[in-house]
């Protein structure tokens, strides 16, 4: 089941996430095989799934971000069982390993900040082995430019800037500096 869940993902790569249940029909007309429900509560979310299902889509739901089911195994437990999403998605190891071994597809998701969480990254996706990870930030220099254009406050960027290209394109992106901790990097004509 877990390979056609990843074939599904691979045969339309563009997940549609959504953060607003009334989203939930528009998702539904659209292309995206497979939905990220990051929001709804115990009250609305089996429904949510049965309908995104029925229409015959993936329904994966982060279970970090469901009200009113608590965030430890039997909340895992009870969402598997009852609420029957195709996957689930979660920042927690814990859960992650409890989804994992219930059967479920899992998604284990990884706030990249700096360097450091790279490597604690990789020692959480060696220990929970999930069948899939999301990376956040996906891009740094797009998410650069959409904020430097929305605010007047000058922007840093910081954290996973490695090389030359990398400085130059989060200045062409907006920010103002970067902070990088590859001493290479500190002496790096500019022109």
């Amino acid at each position: 089941m877990n390979n056609e869940i990843l074939a599904d993902i691979k045969e339309y790569p563009i997940i549609g996430a959504i953060r607003d249940i009334d989203d939930v029909d528009m998702a539904l007309a659209r292309k995206p095989k497979c939905i990220f429900l990051l929001t709804g509560s115990i009250l609305n979310i089996k429904y949510v799934v049965h309908c995104i299902k029925k229409a015959g889509k993936r329904a994966f739901l982060h279970i970090d971000l469901v009200e009113g089911i608590s965030k430890d195994s039997e909340g895992t437990k009870y969402i598997v069982e009852e609420i029957r999403p195709d996957g689930i998605i979660t920042t927690r190891s814990n859960l992650a390993l409890s989804a994992r071994r219930m059967g479920i597809f899992t998604i284990q998701r990884v706030f990249i900040l700096d360097s450091l969480a790279v490597d604690t990254a990789v020692r959480t996706i060696d220990q929970v082995e999930p069948d899939a990870v999301e990376i956040l930030p996906g891009v740094l220099t797009k998410t650069l430019k959409r904020i430097s254009e929305r605010v007047r406050t000058p922007l840093i960027a910081g954290g996973l800037i490695e090389t030359e290209e990398e400085v130059k394109n989060a200045l062409a992106s907006g920010a103002v500096a970067i902070s990088t901790t590859r001493k290479g990097l500190w002496d790096m004509d500019l022109l």
